[in-house]
């Protein structure tokens, strides 16, 4: 069977990198073309296009690159429509994934959607478009099944994917890191800033401004898959500070203790039982508007999911030299590492369990093929 797949940011293509394996074994024949990133690019299949080419942040960002956002569009619709898939299938990105699935569902395409937008942060009347448009949905939070029952939308919770892709990495030798990166023997901190230029410009020379006060920890950054060594080159200028590229679950295996961007690296530092201060600063007008239509106590996906303060948030304005200095002390604190070790055991009961991969690919094939003979 022909299956297009559309997943933005490095998240998506992680998490779609694992469902197409699944795909794979679940259909071996299975004919793939999608919209993705390099992970996806070494499953096999045929790529349409990489996320770098769409990695727009922000409300005030998406405004400015409206032109080029509406021409993906279109491309995409074309592509999708030579193709023919049997089933299209969206990962995670909604702005541009339920433009697509408005489109695609009165055409009579059978749409599955892996991993829900965030209707139950913002903009809940979405729930509305997804009912009309996605014929099954695939959820990877405990809460977002619950979140859906509300408005009598049945949902399958698979259990999160990130289970299977730390449990599948393959665990690099400490010894030969270590000489590989040139690190030495005091503990590591791992600054994990993002993935897109603008959001790691911003997060960065924050982080970095508090290494002259840990003489006694080396600092190392943890290069995101979607830029090149070239454009940390600045900030390893001015400090003293370690990059090492694609590298990130070897940086976490290794790290005493990290400042995260907020997004799915939180929840990635916890299941590796890494404390954290979970940070986040963006655009002036953007965060205006998003603090206006996001209704959620908490940003990161560790808070949300265990519905209280287990890890330190800096936001906006709370995230600066002498906060972030604060907030790795604690978690530096042997008292507080424990309590902290404790609440991330339970952070992963809560996921559900292994195999989301898996179980996401057979109802996908199972589904599709009765589809097909329907």
């Amino acid at each position: 069977m022909k299956y297009y797949i559309l997943a933005g940011e490095a998240s998506g293509d992680l998490h779609g990198s694992h469902l197409m394996k699944a795909l794979y074994m679940e259909d071996p024949n299975a004919d793939i073309r999608f919209w993705g990133g390099d992970l996806m690019q070494a499953v096999g299949g045929t790529l349409v296009s990489h996320y770098r080419e769409r990695a727009f942040m922000g409300f005030f960002e998406v405004i400015q690159n409206l032109r080029t956002i509406f021409g993906f569009i279109k491309a995409c619709k074309k592509d999708i429509t030579a193709f023919a898939p049997d089933a299209l299938i969206f990962i995670d990105n909604s702005g541009f994934n339920l433009r697509i699935a408005k489109w695609a569902k009165p055409k009579g395409y059978l749409t599955h959607y892996y991993i829900s937008p965030q209707v139950w942060a913002s903009r809940a009347k979405r729930v509305h478009t997804i009912k009309a448009t996605i014929d099954h949905m695939y959820v990877i939070l405990p809460f977002v099944a619950d979140f859906y029952d509300k408005y009598d939308y049945p949902v399958d919770f698979v259990g999160h994917p990130l289970l299977d892709a730390i449990a599948q990495r393959e665990q690099a030798d400490p010894a030969a890191f270590a000489k590989q990166h040139a690190l030495d023997d005091r503990p590591l901190i791992a600054l994990l800033p993002g993935s897109r230029k603008q959001e790691i410009k911003a997060m960065l020379s924050v982080m970095l401004s508090v290494i002259e006060d840990y003489p006694h920890y080396q600092f190392v950054i943890a290069g995101a898959p979607s830029q090149d060594a070239e454009f940390y080159a600045p900030f390893l200028k001015e400090y003293p500070v370690k990059l090492i590229m694609n590298r990130t679950y070897d940086v976490l295996s290794f790290a005493n203790a990290a400042l995260v961007t907020s997004g799915t690296a939180t929840l990635e530092t916890a299941l590796f039982k890494v404390p954290q201060v979970v940070c986040y600063k963006g655009n002036a007008i953007s965060y205006a508007i998003a603090k206006r239509i996001i209704k959620l106590k908490y940003i990161s996906l560790v808070n949300l999911i265990m519905d209280r303060e287990v890890v330190t948030e800096l936001i906006q304005h709370e995230f600066n030299t002498k906060t972030l200095k604060a907030g790795l002390n604690q978690i530096l604190d042997q008292y507080h590492r424990a309590t902290l070790f404790l609440d991330y055991y339970d952070l992963e009961k809560t996921l559900g369990g292994k195999g989301a991969s898996k179980k996401t690919a057979q109802l996908i094939v199972d589904r599709t093929r009765s589809n097909k003979k329907g």
